[in-house]
């Protein structure tokens, strides 16, 4: 495979990949990481469509990509994955536009919010980072058929290392909250639905991938304080020391994932670094746990999920 590590951007990862003729749809692309991979695929010929749920956020990220690259194809959607009838009126207008889709990456999330409610009152991490994106992911599934081969890539963070799944409470009914510890269970929670994703589909020539971008300084931060960056500092595996990428570094590994053909037959996994992540090691800054990606798990997520969402699909 490619000797990539942390450092390369996301340009490096992509040279001379061609996606002309795809379908790319990105959710979070109204800053951050969401913008620079939406960047990416188009500089590398795809149709990319942006999704998110502030539109003037939204269309000021696409203008200003538009006028970077006019050569490149960019669209605008909005979608609020904290309200479960925004994700099912979004999902059947793009049905609608985009028949046919090669590329979904669920790169939206929010991050150590304060306790607070979706609309269909599931706790917001755990109803934005999974709910929202299974959901939305489920009612695109006849598209991402019909434009197979390809790929979904499902942002998930080193900070799935915080806790595993709690499927006795997943949205702190009966418990009390702690930001970190569900930020924790959601960030599983998406390693755990690409292992039944990527069972579901592989058969079709969908795979899917759970990527940890890195610590980046982003919009995702934005309910931080300094400390709550001591507290992660704290909770940081290995020596406790944080390093920040770029956006651009921050963003290579979830663009890799996407197109990567060192990734061919491949699916079901966790990478970082733009690399395959190795199981986690005492002492170790990365890895991924066990339980991420324990298959019984991942289906017992798959059925709570349907019950919470109210539908149940036939991948």
């Amino acid at each position: 495979m490619a000797a990539f590590n942390a450092g390369p951007t996301t340009d490096e990862v992509i040279e001379g990949i061609s996606l002309a003729g795809d379908i790319a749809l990105v959710t979070g692309a109204s800053s951050g990481l969401g913008v620079e991979t939406s960047r990416a695929l188009a500089a590398a010929g795809a149709e990319v469509v942006m999704l998110a749920r502030d539109a003037a956020k939204l269309e000021a990220a696409a203008d200003a990509l538009r006028e970077a690259d006019p050569g490149a194809t960019f669209h605008t959607h909005l979608v609020d994955l904290a309200d479960l009838a925004s994700v099912r009126r979004a999902a059947a207008d793009l049905l609608e536009s985009y028949p046919t889709i090669q590329l979904l990456i669920n790169n939206a999330g929010v991050m150590a919010c304060p306790l607070m409610r979706t609309a269909d009152g599931f706790e917001m991490q755990f109803g934005t980072n999974h709910l929202g994106h299974f959901l939305l992911t489920c009612l695109l599934q006849p598209a991402l058929l019909a434009g197979a081969p390809g790929r979904v890539v499902n942002l998930s963070s080193g900070g799935h290392r915080f806790a595993n799944f709690n499927f006795d409470d997943p949205n702190y009914a009966s418990r009390d909250y702690d930001k970190w510890q569900a930020y924790g269970e959601s960030k599983t929670a998406n390693v755990l639905f690409t292992v039944g994703l990527d069972a579901r589909l592989k058969a079709s020539d969908v795979r899917a991938f759970a990527v940890h971008p890195g610590v980046i300084m982003t919009e995702l931060s934005r309910h931080m304080q300094q400390e709550d960056f001591e507290a992660l500092s704290a909770r940081a595996p290995g020596d406790g020391e944080l390093t920040f990428k770029s956006v651009e570094q921050g963003a290579a590994t979830s663009t890799w994932a996407a197109t990567s053909p060192d990734l061919e037959g491949r699916g079901g996994i966790y990478l970082e670094d733009c690399q395959i992540a190795a199981p986690v090691a005492p002492g170790s800054a990365g890895g991924v746990e066990d339980y991420a990606l324990d298959s019984d798990a991942a289906e017992r997520l798959w059925r709570l999920s349907e019950e919470l969402v109210g539908e149940r699909f036939a991948l």
